[in-house]
Parts: C-alpha cells; sequence; structure tokens
C-alpha cells in the first residue's frame, strides 16, 4: 500500500483540470490527481462522470468540440498540452498507451491482428519486421492467447471477445509504455473470460512495474488492481483514498450508493411460473453455423412466456449472440423452427412482414457499431416511431421526447449525435430505439454491459415496468450472473450451442447442478481486494497440478 512518505517520483500530475464542450458544458471541473510510477489508480464513476475524459486528458487529447479550459496535464515532467503533435505521438503509444472498451471497434477489420501490433512496434522502436513478428508472437504467448505463432493471422472478427482484448493489452504493452490507460477494459466480457483477462492485466503490470488508471463503474473489478481509487460524479472530485478505505469506510454518500448496487434485491420478488402458458416465442431444436465452420447452435430448445423474462447466460463463444440473430432473422438456421405467437417466423428478416419486425426488437451489446454516428439521435429515434406508426412530425416529436424520458436522458439530447454521448448513454438510445416500435418481445443482447450499477439499476427498473405496462417477454442475454439474479423468471445456461441447464433463476443458481455453472459462479467478481490474488493462487496451483500429472 502507498503512503506519503514513499520517495517514487510522480509520473502523471493532473492540476486543477477544467475540460467544457464548445458551447461551454463542464466535462472536467478542477480535477487533482497525482500518479506515481508503478502505482494504479482506479477512477470510478457513473456514465457521463468524466472518467473516460479525463483517462484521454492524460494522454493530452480532447474530443473534438471540446476544449481545455484551464489546468494542466505533465507527464513525466512534460505538460502535454503544450506539446507539438510530433512530440506527442512520440509519446502517445510509446510512453503512454490506451486500451479501449470495445476492441472490436480499436482494430481494423481488414488487417490481420499480427499486422496491427507490429506497426506499433515498427513505428516507436524501428524494429524489422521479422524483430517485430518475433516480439509479437512472445507477447501472444506472454497473455495465454492460443497457439502464439498463429493466432495473429487471424482478423478481429475470427477471434472472440477475450481474445481479441487481450491482443489489444499485447498491442498497447508492446512498447514497454510507463502508463496504461484501461478505459472500462473488461466491461462486455463474460465472467469467465473477464477473470482470465484480468489476471493477464495484472500479471502484466506487475510483471513490467507499468503504472496505470483503470477506468470502470465497476467497484469490484476496480478493488482487485487499484492500490487507489478516485471518485468522480458529473466531471467532479467526489472522495479519492486508498481502496480497501474506500471501500470499508466510504465518506461521500454517492460512493456509499455505488457500493449499495451491487447489494441490491430482486427485482422479481413473486414466484415462478406454476404452469406453462403457449409461448409468444417458441425455438425449436434450431441449429445454426457459418459456412465451412463448426456448428454454433447444437439443438436449442426454449420457450419464452408474455409478460417473462428468460435470460441466456454462457461463455464468450457458448452461441448467445447468435441465438439472437437467428431469432430476429438476421443469421439462417439450418434446422429446427421458430415461432411467433404460435406461427413460424421465416428463417431470414426479408421474408418477414412489417408487423413481425416490428414485434421482435433487439437492443445490441455494442450501441458504437448500432447507432448511425452522423444521425441526430431524435432522427434515429423518430424514424423508427415514423416507420411502425407514421404520425406528424409534431407527433414523432413528441414521441421521441417520450422515449428519451423513458429511459432517463434529458429531451436535448435528441440534437445529440452518438459520438457527443458517452457509452451509457449511447446504450440507453439503443434501448429507447427498440421501444419505439412498441414490441412484443425485446431481445436484449448484454444491454447492462457499458452502464454504471445505478444506470442500471434504472435500466433494469425501466424494463420492469414496461413489460408489467405491456406485457412484454424479453430473452435477455448477459454475463453479469448479479444482473441476471435481479431481472430474470427463468435461465438457460448455454454451453457450446447446448442448453446445459434451464429452469427458474434461483433453482438454477443456487443448486449445484452442473460444473460449468458452478464455474460461472465462482468466477464473479467479490467487492474485497484479495478476491483475484486468491483466484489466481489457485489458478496457478492447479495448472501446477495438471504439469504433474
Amino acid at each position: 500500500m502507498l503512503n506519503d512518505s514513499n520517495p517514487t517520483p510522480v509520473l502523471l500530475a493532473v492540476n486543477k483540470l477544467r475540460i467544457e464542450t464548445n458551447g461551454g458544458v463542464m466535462l472536467l471541473d478542477s480535477i487533482d490527481l497525482a500518479l506515481k510510477k508503478g502505482e494504479i489508480l482506479g477512477l470510478i464513476g457513473g456514465s457521463g462522470a468524466g472518467k473516460s475524459t479525463l483517462g484521454l486528458a492524460s494522454m493530452g487529447y480532447v474530443r473534438p468540440g471540446c476544449r481545455v479550459g484551464v489546468g494542466e496535464v505533465i507527464f513525466n515532467g512534460e505538460s502535454l498540452f503544450q506539446l507539438p503533435m510530433k512530440r506527442l505521438r512520440q509519446i502517445r503509444g510509446g510512453q503512454i498507451a490506451y486500451i479501449a472498451q470495445s476492441p472490436a471497434t480499436a482494430f481494423n477489420p481488414a488487417h490481420i491482428l499480427e499486422r496491427q501490433v507490429m506497426e506499433v512496434l515498427q513505428l516507436h522502436l524501428d524494429l524489422s519486421a521479422s524483430e517485430a513478428r518475433n516480439r509479437v508472437i512472445a507477447l501472444f504467448e506472454e497473455l495465454d492467447l492460443p497457439d502464439p505463432e498463429n493466432f495473429g493471422k487471424k482478423y478481429p472478427h475470427q477471434a472472440s471477445g477475450g481474445q481479441l482484448q487481450r491482443a489489444m493489452i499485447a498491442m498497447a504493452i508492446a512498447t514497454e509504455p510507463q502508463l496504461l490507460i484501461l478505459d472500462e477494459p473488461t466491461t462486455a466480457l463474460d465472467v469467465t473470460t473477464q477473470l482470465d483477462v484480468l489476471m493477464a492485466i495484472r500479471r502484466t503490470l506487475e510483471r513490467h512495474g507499468t503504472a496505470a488508471l483503470y477506468i470502470s463503474h465497476d467497484l469490484a473489478v476496480v478493488a482487485q488492481l487499484a492500490q487507489r481509487i478516485l471518485v468522480l460524479n458529473q466531471g467532479k472530485t467526489v472522495e479519492t483514498g486508498n481502496t480497501s478505505d474506500i471501500l470499508a469506510h466510504p465518506n461521500a454518500a454517492y460512493t456509499r450508493r455505488l457500493l449499495q448496487a451491487f447489494t441490491q434485491t430482486p427485482l422479481r420478488t413473486g414466484p415462478g411460473p406454476t404452469a406453462e402458458k403457449p409461448p409468444v416465442l417458441a425455438i425449436r431444436q434450431i441449429t445454426a453455423g457459418y459456412k465451412k465452420a463448426p456448428r454454433i447452435l447444437k439443438g436449442i430448445d426454449l420457450r419464452l412466456e408474455k409478460g417473462k423474462t428468460l435470460a441466456v447466460v454462457g461463455t464468450s463463444g457458448s452461441g448467445k449472440s447468435t441465438l439472437a440473430r437467428a431469432i430476429c432473422g438476421l443469421m439462417q438456421i439450418e434446422n429446427g423452427s421458430i415461432e411467433f405467437q404460435g406461427r413460424p417466423l421465416a428463417p431470414s428478416h426479408i421474408a418477414r412482414s412489417r408487423e413481425e419486425l416490428r414485434s421482435i426488437q433487439m437492443i445490441y451489446q455494442q450501441p458504437d457499431t448500432a447507432l448511425n454516428p452522423e444521425q441526430r439521435v431524435g432522427n434515429i429515434l423518430g424514424r423508427v416511431a415514423s416507420l411502425y406508426f407514421g404520425g406528424s412530425r409534431e407527433q414523432v416529436r413528441n414521441r421521441v421526447a417520450e422515449l428519451l424520458r423513458m429511459v432517463e436522458l434529458p429531451e436535448i439530447f435528441a440534437e445529440r449525435k452518438p459520438w457527443q454521448l458517452s457509452g451509457g448513454q449511447k446504450q440507453r438510445v439503443g434501448i429507447a430505439r427498440a421501444l419505439a416500435a412498441q414490441p412484443d418481445v425485446i431481445i436484449c443482447d448484454e444491454v447492462t454491459s457499458a452502464l454504471d450499477p445505478e444506470i442500471v439499476r434504472e435500466i433494469l427498473g425501466l424494463l420492469k415496468r414496461v413489460q408489467e405496462s405491456t406485457g412484454t417477454a424479453c430473452l435477455f442475454i448477459s454475463h453479469d450472473i448479479g444482473v441476471v439474479r435481479r431481472i430474470a423468471d427463468d435461465v438457460a445456461v448455454i454451453q457450446e450451442g447446448e442448453v446445459l441447464a434451464r429452469g427458474p433463476v434461483n433453482e438454477i443458481f443456487q443448486a449445484s447442478v452442473h460444473p460449468y455453472i458452478d464455474l460461472l459462479l465462482a468466477s464473479v467478481p467479490e467487492l474485497r481486494p484479495d478476491w483475484l490474488t486468491g483466484r489466481m493462487h489457485g489458478v496457478e496451483a492447479a495448472r501446477a497440478e495438471a504439469a504433474l500429472l
């Protein structure tokens, strides 16, 4: 644990930093922080708190449409906002590296992974192609990526979410930077993949002695890595201190609310269904996959009743999102059938009626790729409302305002574009777009993964209210066991395209019905700083034992 007498020099200093939009909206207000060499500082706060803005500012960068009002950012004695662009480019990627929340949008889809990591080494260290490739292979091996010699030959879309995130870590640490900025690097990962990535990050930081800013809305995750925590809310510092002190004795009411969000009681308090009712959606023994590749879905059989929520959980690559795409007609099924309201649905969305398309809506995991960045939010929502229900311009505008209120966004956001919103705000726009069609079935694909605990509570409450008032059924895909426990009536656990278990959520998660489910439950981070250390020791002991067999 760090203390004031530690002689370790300060690597990064942020002094009275104020960042605002060109329109005068305050994003960061008089922020101070000091990060020593080798130290890890967790930046905690809700959606729109300014975490990512502060992380980017620590590289001497502000988003288009924003400006630095006052203050400075000093890295290794250099004031970043005063440096010429040539010098900044040398520092970024060389001495400071950034790991983004969404590796799918950070990698170029047209180039293999190996080539993209090699480019960083050749640019900053002037290595030859063979030297760079050898270094990349060593990094892939260090991060436990499969078949390091050949893994880099894959394109980004051919790697799983966890593999892609570790490839991004390899790119970030390739030049052995002094500072890593990790912006929600495990948010979109399932619990077992998140555990693997967290262990990879922990080992990497310890092995290289790298300082880090770890940005997250998940206190349990930050507690595993950071020695200190800085809590942000609406661009201001709420409190800062040692991790263990803040977890045990938070001073600010806002921090206490964040902690309380981890112990929320389930929204579903009534008994489960006592008798089966006709399903609004029936999935009967469907199989699906891509050409020249193993099948992803292998005889999936599920049913969803009106007004109920069925959660689908499983690790990365288990087939959860493929199931969602198949239901929406975005992926051709090979065998089996999908029925809606007792009638078969055409396998392809192209052959479905407008009413069938309206009735089943999907909320996507990554709003960055789901929302048109050049369309205003009002147009995105208004187009759906107008398509299915018509109406005058004034009626459509009123409907847009109503949808924004439903997802707790100000009406003025109708004039903004997605790139002007935080990750959580963009996800709420995606939810509003689905609600605009007034669907009978909503398929939620990791819809809360980018949201802070308080907003998650609001969104889950919103979905519950919508279901109670409209009878909308929900297929809820998530890797967050805590969220599933709160929102779901039933849960289906999928592994490698097959349903391992299905039943009331309390029965599935309380009884040891399958070792795979036990693994999922054991991989959920706990709100204590030594949890990851214990898990790492357990994994290392298991590997050592396996090596002796």
